[in-house]
């Protein structure tokens, strides 16, 4: 299955160290179920996403106890069990909606969900969206574009699971990073 040689090729070419930071945030959010500007800047550098851009300054202006409330919102939405993982995802999403660098967009904002439910959730950049492209699958633009990416991330995970492997929908993410390599 080409998903799962993605992913073993993901993890040869990948130090153990690479999600150090991922892992901190995702024990803070899990330790307290929220984040501030400070997780929110080591996943910046853990996406190695741009900082020199209008919504990093919009999130410095804003208060870090609203930072806190956003996230806690997501996190509490991105964990809520009596949720489908596509309806949890939309509803954590949501909950970001106005927070400066997850208005529009998804990779910062999923890099945060991810943290918030790294049991659930996944990561969406355009290597993934262009690995699902090379597989033939389709996500729509749009709003609820992060809900439909965890739809197709929960089938992809399915069907790795019915050949043997128990994967996490990041397993599923980082096959299709690597399948959509770079752009």
């Amino acid at each position: 299955m080409l998903l799962r040689a993605a992913h073993h090729q993901y993890h040869v070419s990948t130090t153990a160290n690479y999600d150090e930071v991922l892992f901190d945030v995702a024990e803070r959010f899990a330790t307290h179920q929220s984040i501030g500007k400070v997780e929110i800047g080591g996943l910046l550098i853990w996406k190695r996403l741009q900082a020199n851009t209008r919504w990093a300054m919009d999130l410095m202006n804003v208060p870090d106890q609203r930072v806190h409330e956003l996230t806690r919102d997501a996190y509490l939405a991105a964990n809520d069990r009596s949720l489908s993982i596509p309806e949890a995802a939309r509803a954590a999403r949501s909950a970001l909606g106005s927070l400066p660098g997850c208005k529009t967009g998804d990779a910062l904002a999923s890099a945060v969900l991810l943290a918030a439910a790294p049991q659930r959730l996944a990561v969406y950049d355009r290597r993934a969206h262009h690995g699902l492209n090379l597989l033939g699958l389709t996500l729509t633009s749009g709003k609820g574009k992060y809900s439909r990416y965890m739809d197709i991330v929960e089938h992809l995970r399915h069907l790795a699971h019915s050949n043997a492997a128990a994967w996490t929908a990041r397993d599923v993410d980082v096959a299709l990073y690597k399948i959509g390599g770079p752009r």
